[in-house]
């Protein structure tokens, strides 16, 4: 089975329609094979990944699915226009799951207007990255709720990052930024760390 291969978490979708589910940049909900999945993963403890799912899928998954749910590279749509952001009904909704969501790095997310190959890096900075978090964080009230989620897969290069993320070594320019802003070396350990853990330690113990 896929969890004595090792897999813990699952996605049922990326771009366009998948087996399981309609995903970003399209319209519609689970198949039948998808709603099937969801009753497999949470019989034996998989946790799911609503990122990339259509507005449709992710109604659809929240509510078939009684498990632990992750968003693992997903942004704000209050901030960042688009389909591929939540909206902040479908953030209030994760956190009432108590979900943990990764915010993502990739420059198009944390810019509105951004034109892939026409616009320029130098208008993203790792702020733009914290203010994803913080939105979050203000819609949650808490720190226990919003992570880095990263993206950096090497789907894209430099020129698709903030300009200031020279390389992952830059993910600890973020503690300094969350504290400049105020937030507790609680809430910086919760962003950089724990919240996953804590929520990976839930599910699989």
């Amino acid at each position: 089975s896929w969890w004595e291969t090792g897999v813990r978490v699952v996605s049922l979708s990326h771009y366009g329609v998948s087996t399981y589910a309609h995903g970003t940049g399209t319209k519609g909900g689970l198949t039948s094979l998808g709603r099937e999945l969801l009753e497999n993963m949470y019989s034996i403890g998989v946790v799911l990944d609503v990122s990339h799912l259509s507005e449709e899928s992710f109604w659809e998954a929240l509510d078939l699915f009684p498990g632990p749910v992750i968003a693992s590279h997903n942004n704000c749509r209050a901030l960042v226009p688009g389909d591929r952001q939540f909206s902040d009904e479908q953030i209030r909704a994760l956190i009432k799951r108590d979900a943990v969501i990764g915010v993502a790095l990739d420059a198009w997310m944390l810019y509105p207007g951004w034109i892939k190959g026409k616009t320029s890096n130098t208008v993203v900075s790792m702020e733009a990255v914290v203010d994803q978090m913080e939105h979050i964080h203000r819609l949650a009230g808490n720190s226990r709720n919003v992570a880095i989620g990263s993206d950096l897969d090497g789907g894209f290069g430099k020129e698709q990052c903030p300009h200031d993320l020279d390389t992952i070594a830059d993910l600890q320019t973020i503690p300094r930024l969350l504290k400049k802003r105020g937030y507790t070396n609680g809430d910086v350990e919760n962003i950089m760390w724990k919240n996953w853990l804590r929520l990976f330690q839930q599910a699989w113990s």
